[in-house]
């Protein structure tokens, strides 16, 4: 086996797996924001939108599974855990996510005298009709669609980015947000859900190296980490890219997510980058959108009693009404329940990284990560809590949970599953 060649493979494979169209939108529209503050704000996009993901599938190499990620809290916290990650990178969030941007970047720029309300119920329709037809037969179309998609999309970045160096589009302004900057771009970062997809992905990457006769944790452990340098470079030269060009034009405040992205197209590119970008991430929607079915109808088939036929029509369907009310609502949408399940994930990640045994540190840290983190999302007042100002409540309880939980022996069952 050539080592340095299946890890370069592997790079690959995680860049492929991490970026998406959601990962085009969000960092122009954050350089919008922070203006002059661009690179602090992208350092903390970073490490949200790769950073973490590439943990979350580090995670892994312990022996882990689907099974028993979160199980230590308990099994049935873990599947309820799961089913909530799922839901939101499906149909409540991500997959509505795809239509809207397809409409607003591939459809609109191309009808902008029609009604848009009906125009945006007409696409959703065809759509979710298209992304449901190729779910149930299984075609292998998102594939072809995906291998020739990325490169050319990575190329029109390519370009966007070089013509927007050489020729500056515009000069960043000093932002109307000055504190917490470096928070500001790391939450921001949750949109990608990014290190939620990691814990469903985990699995796929380590069964894969096992298939490769690499089962050894150590071996993984090495290969993981090259492999995610790989995909960290190409992943966040995009991100400060995008953040960068975003800042270049934050004196256009009253710009939606779709349109910052296709302004820098435009004004880098012309009108006709401007189209032939919205037509590539339009379509790579699609891929995106069709993927998340599968997986939600494979899921939900499993552990009820619907069919995945069924579940498949019945998540186009609620998806297709979701992305009728436009891009930035779903995001507004996404902004506390990403503020709950983060932290969560992200605490689940690291006591898994470093192989905690506790069964009750998991139940403490989750916890009281998962309490002030609902706190945070209904906007009760957390100031007397260190780190709350900067946006990081959850930090500093979560660390004393830790060593309160570590105190505390567990109590052995007979039932496991209890």
């Amino acid at each position: 086996m050539n080592r340095k060649k299946e890890m370069l493979v592997l790079g690959f494979a995680l860049f492929a797996m991490f970026f998406g169209a959601g990962n085009l939108l969000f960092p122009p529209s954050l350089g919008v924001t922070v203006g002059t503050n661009w690179f602090t704000a992208g350092i903390g996009f970073f490490l949200t939108g790769v950073g973490l993901p590439l943990l979350g599938i580090l995670a892994f190499t312990k022996g882990g599974s689907l099974d028993e990620f979160a199980s230590k809290v308990s099994f049935k916290f873990n599947k309820i855990y799961l089913t909530t990650l799922i839901l939101v990178i499906g149909p409540l969030f991500a997959i509505p996510r795809t239509g809207s941007t397809t409409f607003e970047m591939g459809v609109l720029p191309f009808i902008s005298q029609s009604n848009p309300f009906i125009s945006g119920i007409i696409s959703s329709i065809i759509f979710f009709g298209l992304t449901l037809l190729l779910v149930l037969k299984e075609s292998k179309v998102t594939d072809i669609l995906g291998k020739f998609l990325t490169p050319i999309i990575l190329f029109i970045l390519f370009l966007i980015t070089l013509f927007g160096i050489i020729n500056p589009i515009g000069i960043p302004e000093n932002p109307s947000i000055t504190e917490n900057i470096f928070s500001y771009g790391f939450i921001n970062g949750y949109q990608t859900m990014d290190a939620l997809a990691s814990v469903l992905f985990g699995v796929v990457i380590i069964k894969g190296l096992e298939g490769k006769g690499i089962k050894n944790s150590k071996d993984q452990k090495l290969f993981l980490v090259g492999a995610g340098i790989i995909a960290a470079i190409g992943l966040g030269l995009i991100y400060f890219s995008l953040i960068f060009l975003g800042s270049q034009i934050s004196s256009l405040k009253d710009l939606s997510t779709a349109q910052t992205a296709l302004t820098i197209a435009e004004l880098t590119l012309g009108k006709s980058g401007k189209i032939a970008f919205g037509i590539c991430v339009a379509a790579a929607c699609l891929t995106t959108s069709v993927g998340l079915t599968a997986l939600v109808s494979d899921w939900f088939s499993k552990i009820t009693s619907l069919s995945y036929k069924n579940i498949a029509i019945l998540t186009c369907t609620f998806s297709g009404v979701l992305a009728v009310f436009g891009l930035d609502a779903i995001i507004s949408l996404a902004v506390p329940v990403l503020v709950i399940l983060y932290p969560v994930t992200i605490v689940l990640i690291l006591l898994n990284i470093f192989n905690i045994e506790n069964t009750n540190t998991y139940k403490v840290v989750v916890g009281i990560t998962l309490i002030i983190s609902i706190a945070e999302a209904l906007k009760i007042n957390l100031s007397f809590i260190p780190l709350a100002a900067s946006g990081f409540p959850w930090i500093l309880p979560a660390i004393i949970g830790f060593f309160i939980g570590n105190t505390i022996k567990p109590i052995k069952k007979n039932n496991p599953a209890l």
